[in-house]
């Protein structure tokens, strides 16, 4: 009789899929971070060198997502975001990498928009971009991005254009992606570092990453039910309360089931949101941000980025001060990306930032 593990893998491989990543990432131990902090030792999942413009968990996303577009006879992609939102820019790269134009609406908060980060890489690709005002410290919601796409329809229309529409961070079926591609590319995603972690013999007890959207969430912990189920995998949330987005992800979780006709129990302690790295709300900085991208430059070498991946290092270094892991416990950290964003918060960065790093 054929495996779960198996059936899960044949029935993912015969989905439509463009191969222009490199893969696998990267899978390192950081040293210098884990005798920091004296607790169980930390590694790092390099999400953010998979190539192509920057790299990010997004680009596995749209390895998926470009081919399905491209099946269906689509001959661009709508898509929306923040401002320095990095799937925009990873959906517009492979959009127009592939033949497809490139259709973002992006969403700014307090300022107007400067030509900067993601923004600026945008420009460069020459996306088509409507930009549009957000409530500060949350991620736009898919009824406002609804309402606008509808509006917008008969213009595209008018040209002759037949945008694939696809919800932020490829997480939700909807639109023109009735899959939730997203969420499979990241089952693909633990596989990955699972054969990884098999071949330098360590069993990893835990798995951090910022969640945003709940693809990436849903991915890792259904890969983990499959592959690995002592592994715990806890996502750090950069926007929302951790009741309505746990609910968000089991809803991504329920629909990749259905796709893979899987029959798998997942119990709601085992979807793991904590919202308490929110630092102001998404896109906002803190001390404790700024402190801890310092950090891993200076200790470990590696850029995070302000918005997600620099919150969840927030995250897992504070559940390491205040005890929640064991010593003996092996952590793998999602690093998911984001880098561009970086430089659209230069001035904020360059103040000092306050305690968290000091090992106080």
């Amino acid at each position: 009789m054929m495996s779960l593990q198996t059936k899960v893998l044949e029935k993912i491989n015969s989905l439509p899929r463009f191969n222009f990543l490199h893969l696998p990432t990267p899978l390192e131990f950081l040293p210098n971070l884990t005798e920091k902090f004296k607790g169980p030792k930390i590694y790092v999942k390099r999400d953010d060198l998979s190539g192509r413009g920057f790299g990010g968990n997004k680009s596995r996303k749209l390895e998926f997502i470009i081919a399905d577009a491209i099946k269906k006879g689509h001959d661009s992609l709508l898509t929306w975001g923040s401002l320095q939102s990095n799937w925009c820019f990873q959906a517009a790269l492979a959009s127009s990498r592939l033949g497809l134009k490139p259709l973002l609406l992006l969403f700014y908060q307090d300022k107007k928009p400067e030509d900067e980060g993601n923004l600026l890489l945008d420009r460069l690709l020459e996306a088509e971009i409507r930009f549009y005002q957000a409530p500060s410290g949350k991620v736009v919601t898919r009824d406002l991005a609804s309402s606008i796409i509808e509006k917008l329809w008969p213009e595209f229309k008018s040209r002759n254009l037949n945008p694939y529409v696809v919800s932020v961070g490829g997480s939700i079926p909807f639109g023109s992606m009735d899959t939730p591609l997203g969420a499979i590319s990241y089952i693909l995603a633990f596989y990955e570092a699972w054969q990884q972690s098999q071949s330098f013999g360590i069993d990893f007890t835990h798995i951090v990453h910022a969640t945003g959207s709940g693809a990436t969430q849903a991915g890792l912990l259904l890969g983990s039910k499959i592959f690995s189920p002592q592994t715990k995998v806890i996502g750090i949330s950069v926007s929302d309360e951790k009741t309505s987005f746990a609910q968000e992800v089991r809803m991504i979780v329920e629909a990749t089931t259905r796709a893979l006709s899987l029959e798998l129990d997942i119990k709601d302690d085992e979807i793991i949101v904590l919202d308490d790295y929110l630092e102001g709300g998404y896109g906002t900085l803190s001390g404790r941000v700024i402190d801890v991208i310092k950090l891993l430059l200076q200790k470990e070498g590696i850029v995070l980025d302000p918005v997600y991946t620099a919150k969840a290092m927030v995250g897992l270094i504070d559940l390491i001060v205040h005890g929640y892991f064991q010593p003996q416990d092996k952590i793998l950290f999602f690093h998911t990306g984001g880098t561009p964003a970086l430089f659209a918060y230069g001035k904020q960065l360059l103040f000092q930032g306050n305690s968290l790093v000091q090992g106080k």
